[in-house]
């Protein structure tokens, strides 16, 4: 009789671990608080428009290609994949704005455009930043990180010694460029790690290998197109997904098996996969007892940012934007001290704009735009409702300025989303959007354990574990922990 696994959360680093796990003979139920799988890249409709929730950047194709190949699929198997041409906008002002073109050729005579030289600095940069991208994401980020024997073969040890993991980010970008301009752009993706780019590891210039070289893609009908594909694969394996099942309790057996009660009902199984909130599962759902770290542990984690979001249907088409609008027309250091330094509500901030609509029809009706806006934010905020419109109209106001017409007066749906919205729907620690921050110091052996170090048969997965947050990390941690699953109870 094979063993029963039953994984908690069907966000993607849940659904690769029950796929994975189901693929290697074990009887896998999967249970989901939410109405709809996803997690974060849960998806809505509202007045004709179509909502991706969360993610809405498709980078690292080669991730989704090596996931489904594992099962003999292609991404092509479930969606059409195409690449932006722009990649993205950089928004300097009013009046000033870069278009990131799709194509190496095209970047570096872009880049010699603005800094005289820098299209073939832009050039060995990359170079450099794809042999990160090479070790990081193709060696280390598969690692279960569980014990340092792990990394001490001498290639790995060569490798980590060109990773430039104890030079920072600002420091490698200004070998390369010197124009403000560059440099914004080439450090923009730190905004999102969780330190200043004073404070990320240089080795995350692998991040600029991965948008520059392997190119920015959207997915028809959504990214919520990714989590129906691999809820179809899933399902195909064998896998049982039950929805609006809220954990309440697992009860830890040494001897025999464990208990988890839901909302809906009692399930027991052998083996059980936390692709919970981790903090929640050790907290909430364990006896403290049986916790891998206390409360004194939690509170020393540096987290990735928060996010205040507006969701907006407009019933016209909105000029100028393209489908990714990076707004970088404040202050960039004073946005990322007042995320991580001294954590508060921004001064003024930079923000995001996705118009999917300009690639995909079917997201809006036709002869209308939808907007997906975003401010990176500090956790733990408090998000009352004049605060978030404060910052609507903050931002409203520069956008409308930019594309030169009036948007408010044409909206026909609006909805916000931050800090309170993350901890109830997915329990998220501090009300984090994107998980722990990428700093020296939460890498690998570092992060939060992938096993219980008490109970033999408890396992996590998902962005506040290895390798860390993003959608491709969160599907490799997945099959990262069901290999290591499928090793302990084979």
């Amino acid at each position: 009789m094979p063993k029963r696994v039953l994984v908690i959360g069907a966000g993607f680093a849940g659904l690769a671990a029950a796929t994975s796990l189901a693929d290697k003979g074990y009887d896998v139920t999967l249970l989901e608080k939410n109405s709809i799988a996803g997690g974060r890249a849960r998806v809505f409709q509202a007045e004709g428009f179509t909502f991706d929730m969360g993610p809405s950047w498709y980078w690292m194709p080669d991730v989704f290609e090596t996931y489904f190949a594992r099962f003999g699929k292609k991404p092509s198997d479930y969606y059409k994949l195409v690449r932006l041409d722009p990649s993205y906008t950089v928004v300097f002002g009013p009046n000033e704005a870069v278009d990131l073109p799709a194509g190496l050729d095209n970047l570096e005579v872009l880049f010699e455009q603005i800094e005289p030289g820098s299209g073939l600095r832009l050039r060995e940069f990359l170079k450099q930043a794809a042999y990160k991208y090479e070790v990081g994401m193709n060696k280390f980020v598969w690692k279960p990180s569980r014990s340092v024997t792990e990394f001490m073969s001498l290639k790995l040890l060569y490798d980590v010694t060109r990773l430039d993991v104890f030079q920072s980010f600002a420091t490698h970008a200004r070998k390369f460029f010197t124009h403000p301009r560059l440099l914004e752009i080439i450090e923009f993706p730190a905004l999102f790690l969780g330190a200043t780019p004073e404070n990320t590891p240089a080795m995350y210039s692998l991040m600029n290998y991965a948008e520059m070289a392997l190119g920015t893609w959207y997915p028809m009908g959504g990214m919520h197109e990714i989590v129906k594909a691999m809820v179809s694969l899933a399902q195909e394996k064998g896998v049982k997904i039950l929805l609006n099942q809220t954990v309440q309790k697992i009860d830890i057996f040494k001897s025999k098996a464990h208990r988890v009660v839901t909302s809906e009902g009692i399930f027991e199984a052998d083996v059980v996969v936390a692709g919970a909130d981790y903090n929640h599962v050790e907290t909430s759902l364990i006896d403290s007892v049986n916790r891998n770290y206390d409360d004194s542990y939690w509170k020393t984690r540096v987290m990735a940012p928060s996010s205040l979001l507006f969701y907006l249907g407009v019933n016209k088409r909105v000029p100028r934007l393209q489908h990714h609008n990076l707004f970088f027309d404040e202050d960039f250091k004073l946005h990322a001290q007042e995320i991580y330094e001294t954590p508060r509500w921004p001064t003024k901030p930079l923000f995001y704009a996705s118009a999917p609509s300009k690639t995909d029809p079917s997201v809006a009706p036709e002869g209308c735009e939808n907007l997906f806006l975003l401010i990176p934010v500090a956790p733990d905020l408090t998000d009352d409702e004049s605060t978030r419109e404060y910052y609507f109209d903050l931002i409203m106001d520069r956008l409308e300025t930019y594309v030169g017409e009036d948007i408010r007066s044409h909206l026909v749906f609006k909805r916000s989303y931050a800090h309170s919205d993350f901890k109830q729907d997915y329990n998220a620690f501090r009300g984090n959007a994107y998980g722990l921050a990428n700093t020296l110091r939460q890498t690998a052996l570092l992060k939060p354990s992938l096993k219980n170090k008490r109970v033999n048969n408890l396992f996590y997965t998902g962005q506040l574990t290895v390798p860390g947050p993003g959608v491709p990390p969160s599907l490799i941690s997945g099959l990262v922990v069901a290999d290591e699953v499928a090793k302990e109870f084979s």
